[in-house]
């Protein structure tokens, strides 16, 4: 029988462990720069073209490699930070594999310069496709020196799958980003097309802070600094002022590594209980120092899920060092965090002794026993059983299917709509519902959610038609964004065009809004992009796809979101006309209810 079991050319497998390592250009710049931090650079130069696809250069003064070191770099499983297996669980680098040098010349040409202090001569490599082109002695820098251009050249099909240029040059800044704010110590910039996007000079955390994310961020966060037996924590948290919606700023580093970690989320959005709105998201910067033999970082092929061994215990470390932050600079309800030991928080350990709490119970305890008689120590005072009434079956009468409830809604509410806003009692619950009486019984609709569902459909419209109508701004306003954001407004610039925007660049990461949609008449155009774009990063995902939808959802759920002021009766009338013109006017664009009427028999029912 013939043998069908062949070992894979070395090339062919190192494209598919390409797949695993190198996703998009952010991929090789996440690994480059992370390689030249390893070895002990002071000052990191990334430059790009075509968002990376075209050239991905990190250029380092670390301490270079040796001809042989620069030759075996590119082998698989080539490391110079692990020996043996335990050694996984002492990490305190960045890359550790071995795979990110092998998987880039695998589905790149790569070209690489690097000299060692006290060498006269440097190493130049050219790889292309796995393939070595060439290897010589050469004249450079003492560090190293990586030029990645054509990514994907070799494998039309995944050059193919790449977004567009903004896309693209988004993820880079949120890997930029991400390493960046761990070492303020390292001087970095970042140029792309010819243009700096990021000079950033050593500094301290803070002036990190600011240098990546503006003024707006710094004025705005507040210092946590914890030290424990089992881990410090350190870094800054938001003020209430800069919640919002969705997304925001928020990082979490152990140990210098960017990691996700929604357990840790929760404890820092519980903190913010009573502080901020329930439905908005706070920033935060903060950082893990822990033995890394309590962590184990290799769980995850990006590395950045992270699993701890006490997550618990630092779930509430972070809830408590949290509060005390808030608490001590004023910005919750606060206690004396200034006295010594005003919070202490214990660890648990395997070996720590955990005492049974004593319960009291009081034998003579009677809840059948009537006040009036016998021991009413620790009897109900007044308790006493209800009758269950004769007509008990009909109080499940006004029950009906949810389904088709939903399914005559539609045309339910198409026939009162009239009905609603030729009655004379209506009015709005807690600037929430507006409330009003309809032929079968009372109607309900979410206010916020009605808007959403209008402002929807007119911006959609908008773009499908290009018919927008802008009203011009007097006195025009400046939007400063960071880097992120301003490549957002530039990757969909024309479709803020036909909704009405006329927003145009002032500066580095500067623009001018020069006018804005008519019926923006009463809103602040500043605050509606701000809180369009933390949406649209979250819901926008790729602007090839659907994408006039997603701006429009976005921009919509913007527009209403913040203080909203009251609406007059014959506002919540004209809000009522308009969202029975929608083609929809049941649901808000993401699906939820936007109208409820109770009919005459539940309300019967209620009583």
């Amino acid at each position: 029988m013939t043998d069908i079991i062949e070992l894979l050319p070395d090339s062919v497998a190192n494209q598919i462990a390409a797949g695993e390592v190198i996703q998009r250009p952010a991929s090789v710049v996440k690994e480059l720069v992370e390689n030249a931090i390893d070895a002990g650079a002071k000052k990191i130069q990334l430059i790009l073209k075509e968002a990376g696809r075209g050239l991905v250069q990190v250029i380092d003064n670390g301490k270079g490699m040796s001809p042989t070191d620069a030759r075996l770099a590119f082998e698989r499983h080539a490391t110079s930070k692990i020996r043996k297996a335990d050694d996984l669980f002492a990490i305190r680098t960045m890359g550790f594999r071995g795979e990110a040098l092998a998987s880039i010349a695998a589905v790149a040409q790569v070209e690489l310069k690097t000299r060692q202090e006290g060498e006269e001569l440097g190493t130049y490599l050219k790889i292309s496709g796995s393939e070595i082109e060439a290897q010589e002695f050469v004249n450079c820098p003492i560090g190293s020196n990586f030029a990645v251009r054509n990514l994907f050249f070799n494998i039309p099909a995944r050059r193919r799958f790449l977004k567009s240029d903004n896309t693209e040059f988004r993820h880079i800044l949120v890997q930029f980003q991400r390493i960046v704010l761990c070492y303020p110590e390292i001087s970095f910039s970042l140029k792309h097309n010819d243009t700096e996007v990021y000079n950033l000079p050593v500094s301290n955390l803070y002036q990190r802070i600011i240098h990546v994310f503006g003024d707006s961020v710094g004025r705005n966060v507040v210092p946590v600094d914890v030290q424990t037996d089992l881990v410090n924590i350190s870094g800054y948290i938001g003020k209430p002022e800069i919640a919002r919606k969705k997304g925001g700023n928020q990082f979490f580093f152990v140990n210098k590594r960017f990691m996700r970690h929604a357990y840790f989320h929760k404890a820092v959005m519980m903190a913010y209980d009573n502080i901020i709105p329930p439905d908005t998201q706070s920033s935060y910067f903060l950082y893990f120092d822990i033995d890394p033999s309590r962590i184990d970082i290799n769980i995850h092929p990006t590395k950045t899920e992270i699993k701890f061994e006490d997550s618990p215990a630092v779930f509430q470390m972070i809830r408590a060092a949290v509060k005390e932050a808030l608490g001590k600079y004023n910005v919750a309800y606060s206690i004396d965090f200034n006295q010594e030991g005003a919070i202490d928080i214990p660890v648990l350990t395997n070996d720590t002794q955990l005492n049974t709490p004593g319960i009291g119970i009081n034998p003579n305890y009677n809840p059948f026993e009537k006040e009036s008689g016998g021991n009413t120590e620790g009897s109900f005072s007044g308790f006493q059983k209800q009758e269950v009434p004769e007509n008990w079956e009909s109080l499940y009468d006004g029950i009906k299917n949810e389904e088709a409830e939903q399914q005559q809604l539609f045309v339910q509410t198409q026939n009162t709509a009239h009905i609603a806003n030729n009655s004379e009692n209506i009015f709005l619950l807690k600037n929430k519902y507006i409330v009003t009486s309809v032929k079968s019984g009372l109607m309900l609709i979410h206010k916020r959610r009605a808007q959403e569902r209008i402002l929807y459909e007119q911006f959609l419209a908008n773009l499908e038609n290009q018919q927008a109508v802008s009203q011009v701004s007097l006195f025009p306003v400046t939007l400063n964004l960071d880097a992120e954001n301003a490549s957002v407004i530039l990757e969909i610039s024309e479709s803020l065009k036909k909704i009405g925007f006329d927003i145009q660049k002032f500066g580095k990461n500067a623009f001018v809004i020069n006018a804005s949609p008519s019926f923006f008449e009463n809103l602040d155009p500043v605050e509606v992009i701000t809180q369009f774009l933390e949406t649209y990063k979250v819901t926008g995902g790729n602007i090839e796809k659907d994408a006039n939808e997603k701006i429009a959802v976005s921009m919509a759920k913007a527009a209403v979101s913040g203080y909203q002021p009251e609406l007059t009766t014959i506002e919540m009338r004209e809000l009522i006309d308009i969202l029975f013109t929608c083609t929809i006017p049941n649901h808000s664009p993401t699906g939820k209810n936007i109208i409820k009427i109770i009919s005459i028999e539940e309300l019967d029912n209620m009583f």
